[in-house]
């Protein structure tokens, strides 16, 4: 999540943009501009189907604890590392010393997995030293407690080992210490590890609830791989729904994974290691996220993102390591072992169901290949010493055998050509709200020749971010607006970080935020509704002729594919203080070929521009649609101070077309 950009341009916004730090001030007089579009088919041209999309980092919980709808933390005991006794958090004993001892060995049946825990059980059902009411155990709270709701079904599945009869009761507990769901399980010969599946329907709702495993036999027991999913994840493929959700109506055409810093490692030791998150989840070792410090059992994985992808509709941009973490790295002669693993992954992704690796991917439940076509390689590492050398191998090694896929370098290409070979490279960028909106210039002296940018990671954070509030939004929407206009040279862009648990925020702010039963955006999420359908559709001329610095705009053609009704969007971003008297003409045109009563206006605002959202208000700043009732060819809009405003003409027939690559025409 670092940048290299932000520092560059904060100078700048004080010198040029200093008019707009009275944001928290009163709103001044109502100002004028004039905006013109040109709707006929010149100069327009199409905007990549790619262009926005969504950057996914294991980072403040995102999938440990998210979007991975896993609800046992820990699952393998594995946190605490190989070298036994260890640390089992948040795993807690049920029972005093005198009834239950506590600790683990290297026993499993999981040969990445080899630590299990032991529970010697020394009270009894009867007898001297009666075990208390309820038994004694363990329990597992998950990630700041699991939200269990009635009626939904949860599937628990563990493995025990014990050389007496086991009689174990695998319940869910709410935070009053209530039962709200149970289920005991007995069994006289489990002698060697047996796997055990339950599922447990709730009475009640609790969103602060518990996974316990208690027993009152005087015994020995082995456990280890032990999970609690809910049955309701999205297609059954482990996300979260809501979460899922909340990815899925931003209709991104890409999806970055797994990061970010957390690719790297801050030592190559803790980097994300593909092969090993790949197979059944018992057998990933998981590993210690050092970036992020917090522990993964890595049940979301390469596959997973992978599968994440697809059932988003997205294109998968797959970052991987370059032999490089934030301590140390791989010298190029001896990088060659790391480049046979990519290729492998690459197989893995792509790969026959008769090849090795496409066989594994096919075991997995997915014979046909994933649409892996784009690659980066490192996550901001061209700093580092080896990277070049190291890029250079993988380069060579990719495109060999996979001449089609796109590789994304870390050498920022925007201000003078790189001097490495790439079909696009990465750009991140965070900073304050005026040094964003005064990048939206950012792009405008690109080379139109050469590789693309992949503006991977873009953000406005520090003090006048909050936590997320509409001033943070404005100024993004405003880089946007930048973007879209270069989308020429801007293949790709994503905000970061995406989601943040509240209970672990390693990074501030983030687009969507969440705890074990909430989830809301806060306005930078809500912003990029606004830009969805910019992803494949024509970008129209527009030029504002007149009026304050504070205001941008841009026009595109768009179609809805659910019903192929066409529109003329205009969006403006009003970054000042005062309301504008927008005059906006449109030419090549006309009202007969507007639909009046079906066009829209939507505004994003609020009565503060430090606004923010929260759970209990979640949609405190967020877009507000209502009908268009002047729309024509030519027309007054009053914009909002801090807004921004998007309006949205129906056309009556699809006229508007844009020059393809190949020198066709697109018809809308």
């Amino acid at each position: 999540m670092e940048s290299k950009h932000g520092v560059c341009v904060v100078l700048l916004s004080f010198f040029i943009f200093t008019s707009h730090q009275c944001c928290a001030t009163g709103i001044n007089a109502t100002q004028t501009a004039s905006l013109s579009v040109n709707a006929s088919k010149n100069p327009a041209r199409n905007i990549p189907k790619s262009l926005f999309g969504i950057s996914f980092e294991e980072i403040n919980h995102s999938g440990a604890g998210g979007l991975w709808a896993e609800l046992v933390n820990n699952r393998g005991f594995e946190a605490g590392g190989q070298n036994t006794p260890s640390n089992i958090s948040p795993w807690t004993v049920i029972g005093d010393e005198s009834s239950i001892i506590v600790s683990t060995d290297r026993s499993s049946c999981f040969d990445r997995n080899i630590v299990a825990l032991q529970m010697e059980v020394l009270c009894d059902s009867c007898g001297q030293n009666i075990c208390p009411e309820g038994g004694v155990g363990v329990y597992n709270p998950g990630f700041w407690g699991m939200n269990i709701e009635m009626g939904k079904t949860y599937k628990v599945s563990f493995y025990v080992r014990s050389l007496q009869p086991i009689d174990l009761s695998v319940s869910l507990i709410g935070s009053k210490l209530q039962t709200l769901a149970t289920s005991d399980i007995q069994d006289d010969d489990v002698s060697e590890w047996t796997q055990k599946e339950i599922l447990l329907e709730a009475q009640e709702s609790d969103t602060n609830s518990r996974l316990q495993l208690t027993t009152s036999r005087k015994c020995t027991i082995w456990l280890d791989q032990v999970s609690a999913m809910p049955l309701d994840t999205h297609l059954g493929h482990g996300f979260r729904q809501d979460l899922f959700d909340m990815l899925a109506v931003l209709k991104p055409g890409f999806i970055r994974f797994p990061g970010g810093s957390f690719v790297e490692g801050d030592w190559l030791v803790n980097a994300f290691r593909w092969r090993e998150t790949i197979g059944s989840w018992e057998e990933r070792p998981g590993h210690f996220n050092d970036v992020w410090q917090y522990w993964t059992d890595d049940g979301l994985g390469y596959f997973e993102y992978l599968q994440l992808a697809e059932d988003l509709g997205a294109s998968p941009v797959w970052v991987f390591n370059s032999g490089i973490s934030r301590n140390d790295q791989v010298d190029t002669p001896i990088i060659q072992p790391f480049v046979q693993d990519i290729l492998d992954a690459i197989e893995f992704a792509r790969g026959d169901p008769s090849s090795k690796w496409g066989a594994l991917r096919a075991d997995m439940g997915h014979p046909e290949p994933f649409d892996l076509q784009y690659v980066a390689v490192g996550n901001q590492d061209c700093w580092n010493k080896n990277y070049r050398g190291n890029y250079m191998k993988f380069y060579t090694a990719i495109k060999g055998g996979y001449p089609d896929i796109k590789i994304v370098s870390n050498c920022d290409g925007s201000a003078q050509p790189s001097d490495l070979p790439a079909d696009l490279y990465d750009f991140h960028v965070y900073t304050n709200a005026n040094s964003m909106f005064a990048m939206t210039h950012n792009f405008d002296q690109t080379s139109r020749n050469g590789p693309k940018a992949f503006v991977s990671e873009y953000a406005v954070n520090g003090n006048d971010a909050g936590g997320g509030n509409l001033y943070k939004a404005l100024a993004e929407a405003a880089f946007l607006l930048g973007l879209e206009r270069n989308s020429e040279v801007v293949e790709m862009a994503s905000n970061a970080p995406l989601f943040v648990n509240v209970n672990d925020r390693r990074f501030n702010p983030d687009a969507i935020v969440f705890d074990s039963s909430m989830v809301y955006g806060t306005p930078s999420y809500w912003m990029q509704h606004i830009f969805k359908e910019s992803n494949g559709a024509i970008l129209l001329d527009s030029n504002l002729q007149s009026g304050p610095s504070s205001l941008l705009a841009s026009a595109i053609s768009w179609t809805n594919p659910d019903d192929d009704n066409n529109y003329v969007r205009i969006k403006v971003v009003n970054f000042g203080s005062s309301r504008v008297n927008l005059n906006v003409s449109i030419d090549g045109l006309d009202n007969k070929s507007i639909e009046a009563a079906a066009s829209t206006l939507t505004t994003l605002t609020s009565g503060k521009v430090m606004d923010e959202n929260s759970f209990n208000q979640p949609k405190k700043v967020a877009p507000v649609t209502n009908a268009l009732e002047n729309a024509s060819n030519r027309m007054n809009i009053m914009l909002p101070p801090y807004s921004l405003t998007a309006m949205d003409l129906l056309r009556k027939s699809n006229v508007i077309q844009a020059e393809e690559s190949d020198g066709g025409l697109a018809s809308m």
